[in-house]
């Protein structure tokens, strides 16, 4: 069972350590229990071939919110079914994902990612479900 402050800080830098997001110029700018925010400056290697936001980018972009959020109550959560919504196409600039944990109950963490552009009109909208294990999150080291 997670503590009943889970240490958010801890939560930050395990997955500031999230490989494929950091190499892709992800960055994490908030979290909160049950809320995380990212962002990417959408650069011409995010690009597909006719000239917008690939899904791949956006996809990765929510995923890293979604997964904070549901992480962030201190126990191991892992996606079991995610969809993305395209609405509006994304030629530059910079894009931020808002993940709001909307319902949760002793398994399963639903929530809610908001893609917004620099206007803050909603490029994306992700919806995700995790499964919630029993196991403490972070993970604790050996």
């Amino acid at each position: 069972m997670p503590d009943a402050t889970p240490d958010l800080e801890a939560i930050k830098r395990h997955f500031a350590q999230d490989h494929f997001a950091a190499t892709s110029g992800i960055e994490i700018l908030e979290l909160q229990q049950g809320f995380a925010r990212t962002a990417l400056k959408v650069e011409e290697r995010h690009l597909n071939s006719v000239g917008i936001a690939q899904g791949g980018a956006i996809f990765t972009l929510a995923d890293l919110a979604f997964a904070m959020a549901c992480n962030s109550s201190g126990q191991v959560a892992v996606a079991i079914n995610t969809t993305l919504s395209f609405l509006r196409p994304t030629p530059g600039g910079s894009l931020v994902a808002e993940a709001t944990e909307v319902s949760r109950s002793r398994r399963i963490s639903t929530c809610t990612v908001r893609v917004l552009d620099e206007s803050e009109r909603l490029v994306a909208l992700f919806q995700g479900t995790a499964y919630i294990k029993d196991e403490p999150f972070p993970p604790v080291s050996d």
